[in-house]
């Protein structure tokens, strides 16, 4: 699908678009968002199957021209899972080199490590509701700095308290910032709120604020 020497690396692409970020310590700002095609997951609630295959390949050159064709400062390397496609690195630090503050949404399920340090990684850590409990690398959670971000996902109670146990165990409130987030439909945010209060979570209670103000409009 692609090569991996830098600036002559070639990805797939499923679109590039301008929005405000909808989630992350981040949220609300504008932000141009690059989604790579390909996932190896399939999380049961994923609301963007629609990256899984197709797209067209372009070179990392050509990518940040596009970028950089909307004016804004922060980009977002989504997907799918980006990290799927091995160019994904070059075009990172290519983005980063140019200037732009880069952030990298990222499943959990492969190493984070090669990833330019400039680089903020918000990465998930897949609740057994998702279906893909065992696809986490933990291995990744070592890798971990404190502009990083981990987000869970939660569909009930019995994933909130999956993720309890690995805040503790794992100390992840003191690696980086921990972000917990109900699946639109099936969890209650109020509920989620709730229970964070109650038990004193030391995490950041998140909606996905592009739903709020689309639904699930493609390329918002």
């Amino acid at each position: 699908m692609n090569t991996t020497t830098g600036r002559s690396t070639r990805l797939r692409l499923t679109e590039i678009f301008a929005s405000v970020q909808g989630e992350s310590t981040r949220v609300g700002l504008p932000t141009v968002f690059v989604r790579l095609t390909g996932c190896p997951l399939r999380c049961v609630w994923c609301d963007t199957e629609y990256a899984f295959n197709g797209g067209e390949t372009h070179g990392v050159d050509e990518i940040v021209r596009m970028v950089a064709a909307h004016g804004l400062r922060h980009v977002c390397v989504t997907g799918g899972e980006p990290l799927a496609q091995k160019g994904c690195s070059a075009l990172l630090t290519a983005l980063c080199d140019a200037g732009f503050d880069v952030s990298l949404e990222t499943s959990g399920a492969l190493d984070i490590s090669t990833v330019d340090p400039r680089v903020a990684r918000i990465m998930d850590l897949k609740a057994p509701g998702s279906g893909e409990e065992a696809k986490n690398r933990w291995a990744n959670i070592d890798q971990l700095r404190r502009g990083d971000e981990v987000k869970i996902v939660l569909a009930d109670e019995a994933d909130y308290a999956w993720a309890r146990e690995q805040i503790a165990t794992h100390g992840l409130a003191g690696r980086c910032e921990v972000l917990l987030s109900p699946v639109a439909g099936q969890l209650d945010p109020a509920q989620l709120a709730e229970w964070i209060v109650r038990d004193r979570l030391p995490v950041r209670f998140q909606l996905q604020l592009h739903k709020v103000l689309w639904a699930d409009a493609r390329g918002k």
